[in-house]
């Protein structure tokens, strides 16, 4: 048996006219030349070529000529294969000719037929420097690969295959990747979140292909036999094998059934490294859906070999390391391939070539010690029923375990959940990528303790206890004012005047305080930014204190205005109800003492009648009386004074409040709030609560 391409025909390339002809048109197209010059002449037709036919009725190389042909001379002036055999049907119709016109057809007829031969030749020559093998599988080298044309199947007619059908929880995780990458990109660099994307990528590109087949790769380092294992499931000489290294240059493919150049054109791999197993579609019916892809070493020389291999890894749905008894514990193989690929177990084969070379028991204290590399790089085996890596022992050379892989990987095969499971590994792997960016070791968010304590600092910068106090003195002034004595107002208003305020001072202890201000305010963001960020990733905290100190641009000049507005109300400040009666009753003791002074000054000027004790105690009483009003009145105006300062510094601080609240810790929620939105995200994703 041959093997073929995956378009189950052979194509040749026809360097002459630039066409892909198959063997029975190559041979058919032999055969016109040879009597295209017979069909043409005078009109007359002969029974003849011999040479061009078996007995059995076919052409020279055993390929049946077509029933149904065209009528020679067709635009490219070439016989389409078959019309010869119809010319050939036509007998006993001789017209008359001359002889001379007789003799000269054949003559040409004889040189046509010389013609026809060479070019028969030639054409046979073509196709057997294009297979060199004799098995129809073209020997890929590296390079060949650089100097051969790649060669457009040809389109074929293949049944639809259903696509891959993701389930529902792996599309939930998928849809909360998607919706994750989405609500990050702009709090994320673009190389964090690249793998979240190729994934998605992937996932959606692997969806739309067909379901029903597996793409398994083939690994391994320089010299391991993972090209002699692929020809051995293939059961054909399909890769090249050999002691050159590298041997394989390009990647191969080998499918086991139609529907599958959807999946091989993902891979990247030409029509012209495509193969079938030398077993027929049905005789090897348990690796039905199968697509193996041979690789080039990982550790190869070739920079563009490395390429290949890491490029494939990435598309194709499981992966069969190939090691030997030498290289098995290589610290390449570990540190870049298996362990990174860890919790891809259920998808991986791992198989210890070369045991025909371990005498007695080596193969199983080398395969035992694979299995404890293995464990160390954190893969989980497939032992016990448990899911994870199949590691197996074999030999492609003699084929010693060769079966047993073959019906691991049927098993595997005919379960059509490759796929999904790589999804779901690559899903996993991109999650816990994003843990460092996503995961928290604490709760976060603001608490109530912290939002008060960023409200009494806003104000403290705007002076809320300040502006209370001086609301209090402000209407114990007052009350003075009106409650106390005229002499002592007097005394107060004279002292005033002599003191006049050049006004330095109080414009320097201003500037301070607004200084002072603007540095708490400051300090107050600063704080709420870190309490709210604490905990969280780098990213995201960084996110919070941005969104902290937009908000607080041209806050502290806000409070200013809200102070302004919010401060002292305009006016007098209101007055009780016993107010008006302390004012009549200071009044009266100043009445007395005036009453009683105006008397002793009327007896001493002889106006009046003498009489001292009178005028005395008038007097006494409004000197006694008019402090004792006045020391009431300041108790009695200790409690309303102190509630309305109380008041001024409420209104104060729910101000600055409300100024904070809108511009920064508004802001800050809303960072809050897209993280723990994308931490729900990212919950889903690894298929787990929010924590």
């Amino acid at each position: 048996m041959t093997a073929v391409t995956d378009q189950d025909r052979t194509e040749h390339t026809d360097q002459k006219q630039g066409t892909v002809l198959t063997d029975q048109e190559t041979d058919g197209r032999a055969d016109g030349r040879a009597g295209g010059e017979h069909a043409r002449g005078d009109n007359w037709i002969r029974d003849r070529a011999p040479d061009a036919r078996s007995e059995d009725g076919h052409g020279a190389e055993g390929v049946p000529e077509a029933e149904d042909a065209e009528t020679p001379g067709d635009a490219g002036g070439r016989r389409v294969p078959g019309a010869a055999a119809r010319d050939h049907q036509v007998t006993g119709q001789v017209s008359m000719v001359k002889e001379a016109d007789v003799a000269h057809a054949r003559v040409e007829h004889d040189d046509n037929d010389a013609r026809g031969a060479d070019d028969d030749a030639q054409s046979r020559t073509e196709a057997e420097d294009a297979w060199d093998d004799g098995l129809i599988a073209r020997r890929v080298s590296e390079t060949a690969a650089a100097e051969l044309v790649p060669v457009e199947p040809r389109p074929t007619r293949h049944s639809a295959v259903p696509p891959l059908a993701y389930d529902g929880p792996l599309r939930s995780r998928l849809d909360a990747l998607r919706e994750l990458v989405g609500l990050s990109r702009t709090r994320l660099d673009s190389a964090t979140l690249a793998e979240a994307g190729r994934v998605l990528d992937e996932a959606a590109a692997r969806r739309r292909l067909s379901g029903q087949h597996t793409v398994v790769a083939i690994a391994g380092a320089t010299g391991s036999g993972k090209s002699q294992l692929f020809n051995a499931l293939a059961g054909v000489a399909i890769s090249e094998t050999g002691v050159r290294r590298p041997t394989t240059a390009a990647p191969i493919a080998c499918s086991w059934s139609d529907g599958a150049a959807g999946l091989i054109d993902r891979l990247g791999i030409p029509g012209r490294l495509r193969r079938r197993p030398v077993q027929a579609q049905d005789a090897d019916p348990q690796l039905r859906g199968l697509v193996l892809v041979d690789l080039p070493d990982h550790d190869s020389a070739a920079v563009q070999h490395r390429e290949h291999v890491d490029r494939i890894l990435r598309l194709v749905d499981a992966v069969i390391w190939v090691v030997d008894p030498e290289k098995y514990a290589d610290a390449v193989l570990h540190e870049r391939y298996l362990r990174p690929m860890s919790g891809h177990a259920e998808i991986m084969f791992v198989v210890l070539n070369q045991i025909d070379r371990l005498p007695g028991e080596a193969a199983d204290q080398v395969l035992d010690d694979l299995r404890r590399l293995l464990d160390e790089d954190g893969i989980a085996l497939g032992e016990y029923g448990e899911p994870g890596a199949t590691v197996l022992a074999l030999s492609a050379l003699t084929g010693h375990g060769v079966g047993e892989l073959r019906e691991a990987l049927g098993q595997f095969v005919a379960e059509r959940g490759a796929a999904v499971r790589r999804i779901s590994a690559d899903v996993d792997a991109a999650a816990q990528r994003l843990r460092p960016v996503y995961a928290t070791r604490s709760s976060t968010g603001l608490s109530e303790e912290a939002r008060e304590e960023f409200s009494a600092r806003l104000a403290d910068a705007v002076g809320a206890t300040a502006a209370g106090d001086a609301a209090e003195r402000a209407w114990l002034r007052n009350a003075n004012k009106a409650c106390g004595t005229p002499w002592l107002r007097l005394w107060r208003w004279c002292r005033s005047r002599r003191e006049a305020p050049t006004g330095r001072l109080m414009l320097s202890t201003q500037q301070d305080e607004e200084a002072t201000a603007r540095q708490r305010v400051e300090h107050a963001v600063r704080t709420v930014a870190d309490q709210a960020s604490a905990g969280m990733p780098g990213p995201w905290a960084q996110a919070v204190r941005e969104a902290a100190v937009r908000g607080a641009q041209g806050l502290p000049e806000a409070l200013d205005r809200l102070a302004a507005r919010a401060g002292l109300p305009p006016g007098r400040p209101p007055r009780p109800g016993w107010w008006p009666v302390a004012v009549l009753a200071q009044a009266a003791m100043t009445i007395l003492q005036v009453a009683g002074g105006l008397w002793l000054v009327g007896q001493i000027a002889g106006v009046m009648a003498p009489n001292l004790g009178v005028p005395v105690l008038l007097m006494l009483a409004g000197i006694v009386g008019g402090p004792l009003v006045e020391w009431s009145c300041r108790i009695a105006a200790r409690g309303p004074a102190r509630r309305y300062g109380q008041e001024a510094e409420r209104r104060l601080r729910e101000a600055a409040s409300g100024c904070g609240r809108a511009r920064v810790l508004d802001s800050v929620a809303a960072e809050l709030l897209r993280y723990r939105e994308v931490r729900e995200q990212y919950a889903l994703v690894k298929g787990a609560g929010v924590g």
